[in-house]
């Protein structure tokens, strides 16, 4: 890991002291930060000194030696997949012995695996790959962490510190010639699928659903249905066309029932017109009569 470190240095134009941090942080940054959060005692990185040593040697290696070519690429991911997860079981065992519960003994299995990585990208500016690569990176260790509790669990520490690193390592390789990867969509968002979509998806599975039923239908049951549904469909249309005559009629009945009752509006306000100019002739004749008299 220090001289996969020492590789990115050196695409990142870094000096000796660029390549010296960054092959301490890929190689030794996820165990840091794993005795970080456990809180017992002195990180182990620093504790022991060999693992400084022997990162800051994989950073000289890569210093004077420019690994580079397809046939780099190829060790470089097998060689990271067998630390993966031989790390990973390391940080899962170490959870276990201080009897932490068994998110956490996982939690800490993936993070010793993929932490020193991540690390490293956040450290040259970039989006840690194990995010963005989509490539079966943090599964394997998550699988690792797994199956090494379920092996403890069980009573059978020894074999699962041997098979559960093997499962790592097999699964990131498959991954890694097979093409596997984890699928990442922006757009995915079940939760927030409208009505009309629903409703899309739904007539999609009606018609999927009528086209299976009508390959699978005899043909004498498929001349039956269709022969119900000719005349339910005649029904129909006689019900309609009965409906649409009565509404009709109905409609013209209010037609008349309305002209009646503004006719009957226009008589009243001109009876009251009518009686309104009448009252005051007659009461100037009456006036005028009082006069004569």
């Amino acid at each position: 890991m220090g001289i996969i470190g020492g590789t990115i240095a050196r695409k990142q134009n870094f000096d000796i002291v660029g390549f010296m941090f960054l092959s301490l942080l890929t190689a030794l940054g996820g165990g840091m930060i794993r005795d970080m959060l456990i809180g017992q005692g002195t990180v182990a990185a620093i504790a022991n000194p060999e693992y400084l040593i022997l990162a800051l040697a994989g950073a000289l290696v890569a210093l004077v030696t420019d690994f580079k070519g397809k046939a780099w690429e190829i060790f470089q991911f097998h060689g990271d997949a067998i630390i993966l997860g031989s790390w990973a079981v390391t940080g899962c065992v170490k959870a276990m012995n201080y009897n932490l519960p068994v998110l956490s003994c996982v939690f800490m299995g993936v993070l010793t695996g993929c932490g020193g990585g991540m690390i490293r990208d956040i450290a040259i500016g970039k989006v840690p790959s194990v995010f963005s690569s989509q490539q079966l990176y943090a599964v394997p260790a998550l699988v690792a962490a797994v199956s090494m509790w379920l092996f403890d669990h069980f009573g059978h520490p020894m074999p699962g510190m041997i098979i559960s690193p093997l499962l790592a390592v097999a699964l990131a390789m498959l991954s890694y010639w097979r093409g596997w990867y984890i699928p990442a969509r922006q757009d995915f968002a079940p939760v927030n699928m409208t009505a009309s979509q629903v409703r899309d998806l739904m007539k999609m599975a009606e018609d999927r659903g009528r086209s299976v039923g009508r390959r699978l239908e005899p043909p004498t049951l498929r001349s039956w249905r269709h022969e119900k549904m000719e005349k339910a469909l005649e029904r129909k249309k006689e019900k309609d066309s009965r409906d649409d005559v009565a509404q009709s009629s109905d409609q013209d009945a209010q037609d008349v029932q309305d002209a009646l009752d503004v006719l009957l509006n226009d008589t009243e306000e001109t009876n009251t017109n009518e009686q309104w100019t009448l009252r005051p002739e007659s009461k100037r004749r009456k006036n005028k009569e009082d006069d004569d008299e």
